[in-house]
C-alpha cells in the first residue's frame, strides 16, 4: 500500500475552498483548484514513495504491470491502470462537452499521430465517467427529448427561437409527445437543433444569446418545470457572456444530484457540470471535445460527430453489498472502473473490493487499512492510497467515509473480487434510473462553502507543497 501525492488541476472553474478544506490546508487557496487526480494518467500521475525513492504511480505500474495490476487486469488493459479517481470542485460551470467511444478515440488519435498534427484527442481511450455528489451537484446531462426541448424554448416566447421550436416539434408530427411520427426521428431533430445553435451566424449570435439570457431571467422567477434550467442559464451567463453554449444548455436535461447519488456518463452523452463537489471515477483518459462555456479550444464539428442524442444519462443509486459498516457499490456498465463507498462508525472488516488494483480515498473522518503482512496506512480526510493486486486480505477500520475505485467487471458472469452478489443477479447489473425532472431549486453556485473545515491532517499525510508546472499543481 502506498500513500498517494495527488495532482491538483488549477482550471479556472475550480473552487478556492473545497479542495483546500478537504485536504486540511488553509482556505482560500492562492488560485482556483478544480480537480484532485489520483491515478496514473500521463498528464497528471500521482506521486508516491516506493522503497525510499520518490516516483509516480504511472512508473510503478509500468515497471511491473502484472504485480501491480494483477495478470487479468494487465492483460485486459494492456498493462495500464484502467481508471482515474478524481475529486471535482466546480465553483463555475464547466464546458459543454462530450467524450468519444473506444473506436472513435482509437481512429482519431491514430490519425492525429500519422498527420503529426495537434488535435483534440489526448489519447486512444474512451472516457466514460461516474460522478458521485458530495454536496448538491448541479448538472446538465444528456439531450432532452425533442418535444421537451421545444417546450423549454417556446416558454421563452422569443421569435428568434421559433424555427428551432418548429424543427423539434416536427419530429412529433403524430402528436403523441414521443417524436416518432415523420421519419426524421428524435435523434436527427435533436442533432439538427444542436448544430443550428452552435453554428449560429457570428454576426447575429450576440443578439440571440443576449435575448435568451434576458428571457431566462424573466421566466426563472415565475416557477414551473423549467425555472431551474432558466436560472442556470442566467448564472452561467455571468461567467460566459455571449456564449452560444448558453442557448445549447436549454436543449440539455437540467438536474441537481443529491449527496450520495451518482450520474453515469456514457460515451456520446453531451454534458456540462454547473456547480458542486463530487467524487468522479472515469476511464484513464483525458479525451474531451468542447463546444461552449469555455475559454479552451472548441471543436464543434467533432463534438457534433461524437454526440449521440439517443444517449440517456442515468442516475445511479448505490446498492448495498457485504462489507464493513454500510458498504455500497455504484454499479454501471463500464469495463474500466467500479466505485464503492463505505460508511464506517468504529467498525472493522475486509476492504471491498478485496483484490486487484484499487485507489482508496477518505473524504470524512479517519480510517486505517491493514494488510495481512502487518503493514498499515492511515488515511485522514482528503488522503488517498494505492493498493496493488499484491495487497491482499486488507482490512479497514475506523470512523469515516471511504471511497474505493477499482476495475469494472470484464463481462457477464465475471465477479468483482470481494463483492457478494445474489446468485440470480448479474454482477455488472446497474441500479439505474432515468434522470429526474428538471429541478427548480439549483445547487448553490458556491458549493464549497457548505463543506466544513477539515480537522488537522493525520501525521501520515505528507506535508503539502505546491509546485507549479504549466497547467498542473503537484502535491509533494
Amino acid at each position: 500500500m502506498d500513500l498517494l501525492q495527488p495532482i491538483i488541476k488549477p482550471y479556472a472553474w475550480g473552487s478556492r475552498h473545497a479542495l483546500a478544506r478537504l485536504q486540511g490546508r488553509a482556505a482560500p487557496s492562492a488560485g482556483p483548484e478544480a480537480e484532485l487526480w489520483m491515478g496514473a494518467h500521463p498528464s497528471g500521475p500521482s506521486g508516491l514513495v516506493r522503497g525510499g525513492r520518490a516516483t509516480t504511480l504511472r512508473d510503478v505500474v509500468a515497471a511491473d504491470p502484472e504485480r501491480e495490476l494483477g495478470t487479468d487486469c494487465a492483460r485486459r488493459f494492456g498493462g495500464r491502470l484502467p481508471f482515474l479517481l478524481k475529486v471535482l470542485a466546480a465553483d463555475q460551470p464547466l464546458s459543454i462537452q462530450v467524450h468519444p467511444d473506444r473506436e472513435r478515440a482509437r481512429t482519431a488519435y491514430a490519425a492525429q499521430l500519422r498527420a503529426g498534427a495537434r488535435g483534440p484527442y489526448a489519447d486512444d481511450w474512451a472516457k466514460p465517467e461516474l460522478l458521485c455528489a458530495l454536496t448538491p451537484f448541479e448538472v446538465l446531462a444528456g439531450l432532452r427529448p425533442p418535444h421537451e426541448a421545444a417546450d423549454v424554448l417556446a416558454g421563452l416566447g422569443l421569435t428568434a427561437l421559433r424555427p428551432l421550436v418548429d424543427l423539434l416539434r416536427d419530429s412529433d408530427s403524430d402528436g403523441d409527445g414521443h417524436g416518432d411520427g415523420d421519419g426524421r426521428g428524435d435523434a436527427q431533430a435533436s442533432s439538427e437543433a444542436l448544430r443550428t445553435v452552435l453554428e449560429w451566424p457570428s454576426g447575429r449570435r450576440e443578439a440571440l444569446v443576449g435575448s435568451v439570457v434576458d428571457a431566462c431571467r424573466r421566466h426563472s422567477s415565475a416557477g414551473g418545470p423549467f425555472a431551474g434550467a432558466y436560472d442556470a442559464v442566467v448564472r452561467m451567463a455571468r461567467h460566459h457572456p455571449g456564449d452560444p453554449g448558453l442557448v445549447a444548455a436549454l436543449l440539455m436535461r437540467h438536474q441537481v444530484l443529491e449527496p450520495g447519488t451518482a450520474l453515469f456518463m456514457p460515451a456520446g452523452g453531451l454534458h456540462a457540470y454547473v456547480s458542486g463537489l463530487g467524487v468522479e471515477v472515469l476511464a484513464n483518459s483525458d479525451n474531451v471535445l468542447r463546444a461552449g462555456l469555455t475559454a479552451k479550444e472548441v471543436d464543434v464539428p467533432e463534438l457534433l460527430r461524437v454526440t449521440d442524442p439517443t444517449v440517456r444519462v442515468p442516475v445511479v443509486h448505490p446498492r448495498t453489498v457485504a462489507g464493513p459498516g454500510l458498504t455500497e457499490a455504484y454499479d454501471c456498465p463500464a469495463e474500466e472502473f467500479a466505485l464503492y463507498r463505505a460508511e464506517l462508525a468504529g467498525t472493522c472488516g475486509p476492504l471491498v473490493p478485496g483484490g486487484g488494483p484499487r485507489v482508496a480515498l477518505c473524504v470524512a473522518g479517519s480510517v486505517r487499512l491493514r494488510a495481512a503482512d502487518g503493514t498499515a496506512v492511515r488515511l485522514g480526510r482528503g488522503a488517498s492510497c494505492f493498493l496493488s493486486a499484491a495487497d491482499e486480505h486488507v482490512r479497514v477500520e475506523g470512523s469515516g467515509t471511504l471511497f474505493v475505485a477499482a476495475p469494472g467487471v470484464a463481462a457477464p458472469g465475471v465477479t468483482v473480487p470481494g463483492v457478494a452478489v445474489d446468485a440470480d443477479s448479474a454482477p455488472a447489473r446497474a441500479v439505474l434510473s432515468h434522470p429526474t425532472p428538471p429541478s427548480s431549486t439549483p445547487a448553490s453556485s458556491t458549493p464549497a462553502s457548505s463543506t466544513p473545515a477539515s480537522s488537522t491532517p493525520v501525521s501520515s499525510i505528507p506535508p503539502t507543497k505546491h509546485i507549479k508546472d504549466d497547467n498542473v499543481v503537484h502535491i509533494r
